[in-house]
């Protein structure tokens, strides 16, 4: 059946009852991903995109109409009023520490109301590590509100932000390394309503990596007044090699941008590194991308339930704001083996073996598998974890559904110990 790919009969056999389970999962996605991509495809069209758009500005980049109109095109297809999408934010990270760095001054604060923010974010703000340039060390003051089961705790963003003293209020979207579940738009929507009753001039921004095109409406669509991500994750669909976005009010964008540039500058300034093609068809594929993500994802969920392993989240059968899925394997050895599947089932390096190691801006070992491309793209099928009890896989990606099943069935079969020697 797979021609030379070899899989065991079992996990074979455990993958085509995984897709029977799938099939109204997978329908769900398909009618989501053909909405998002008709808000691109209109948005395209009214922006009258042709091939002069493409050219590379090279220089300052003060006349790039074709970076002005892909930032047009982003805030058209998300209801906004602005964007800032740009080649030098290298990164979610770095994309969301400009965003801060330009929205808050000395004295002022920030209130992260979806409880501890992700390992990496955690050292631009100043809660960990020992930087000289973090925004607690720079005059920021800095506050969090934790979740409760999974839900805001809305009387207490009510009570706090009521005081009038909170610049920002901050949502992290996906799940981070955590144990919690990922925040739909539902919930976000509410915490929004909350954050607005208790004082209309807090700044809510929301770190999108991960969840845009996951469901029918993005923050901005309820209210966020900015939200935030990386190129190398959903909206650049293994098109892109670098870059971020920021995508909200005109005035909070203009804020971010002067913080990337210059003051007085902003937007004007910044050439687009002859990357304005790609980044324009990673746009247009986004939808198909993530909906390939999403069933890779549904797929995994359901075929790790099959074979004994249940403790995932989400279910298969589950509603999904991101493209994460998480898998509880209890054991640091089988969480080594399932990464090493999924390295030995990419298209790159897929003869390297992932070893648990340190890495910069996280407080435990790590390990990580990405054959990808885009190195460090985790719309493409890629698994990573620290060596913590439960031993939990993060994994994400998938550029297109065939390769990810077949990346995860390779992945099943060496955690199981059923792959050829």
């Amino acid at each position: 059946m797979y021609y030379g790919y070899k899989i065991s009969e079992y996990t074979a056999r455990m993958a085509e009852q995984a897709e029977r389970d799938l099939c109204d999962v997978f329908k769900k996605i398909e009618e989501n991903s053909l909405l998002c991509s008709a808000k691109i495809l209109t948005a395209f069209q009214e922006c009258r995109v042709s091939t002069a758009d493409f050219i590379e500005i090279t220089g300052y980049g003060y006349t790039d109409s074709g970076r002005d109109k892909l930032e047009e095109i982003y805030a058209r297809v998300f209801g906004a009023e602005d964007a800032l999408v740009r080649p030098q934010l290298m990164s979610g990270t770095h994309a969301l520490a400009v965003t801060l760095g330009g929205l808050l001054k000395h004295g002022e604060t920030l209130l992260y109301i979806s409880g501890e923010p992700y390992d990496t974010l955690k050292s631009v703000i100043g809660t960990a590590g020992d930087s000289r340039n973090s925004l607690i060390k720079c005059g920021v003051k800095y506050e969090e509100i934790d979740l409760l089961g999974n839900e805001f705790d809305l009387e207490a963003i009510r009570k706090r932000v009521a005081r009038g003293d909170i610049k920002v209020a901050a949502i992290q979207r996906s799940r981070g390394y955590s144990q919690r579940k990922s925040l739909t738009i539902d919930k976000i929507a509410e915490a929004i309503r909350v954050v607005k009753e208790a004082c209309a001039e807090t700044i809510i921004m929301v770190d999108n990596c991960y969840g845009e095109f996951t469901e029918d409406r993005e923050p901005t669509d309820v209210g966020a007044d900015v939200f935030v991500g990386s190129m190398m994750k959903n909206l650049g669909a293994g098109f892109a090699v670098s870059g971020g976005y920021c995508v909200g009010r005109r005035d909070v964008i203009e804020d971010i941008a002067e913080r990337l540039t210059a003051p007085c500058v902003g937007k004007d300034l910044g050439a687009n590194f002859n990357q304005l093609a790609s980044f324009y068809k990673g746009f247009f594929m986004a939808p198909s991308c993530v909906a390939s993500t999403l069933k890779s994802m549904a797929f995994a969920a359901r075929l790790l339930e099959l074979v004994g392993f249940a403790d995932v989240d989400p279910k298969y059968d589950e509603k999904r704001t991101d493209i994460v899925q998480t898998m509880n394997l209890y054991s640091a050895d089988k969480l080594i083996k399932f990464c090493k599947g999924i390295q030995m089932g990419s298209p790159v390096e897929s003869y390297c073996i992932p070893e648990p190691g340190e890495m910069p801006g996280y407080p435990h070992p790590e390990i990580m598998a990405a054959g990808t491309f885009v190195t460090g793209a985790t719309n493409e099928l890629s698994c990573d974890g620290p060596l913590v009890y439960p031993f939990t896989a993060y994994m994400q990606g998938g550029l297109t559904y065939e390769y990810g099943k077949l990346g995860v069935m390779r992945a099943v079969d060496e955690m199981l110990d059923l792959s050829e020697k």
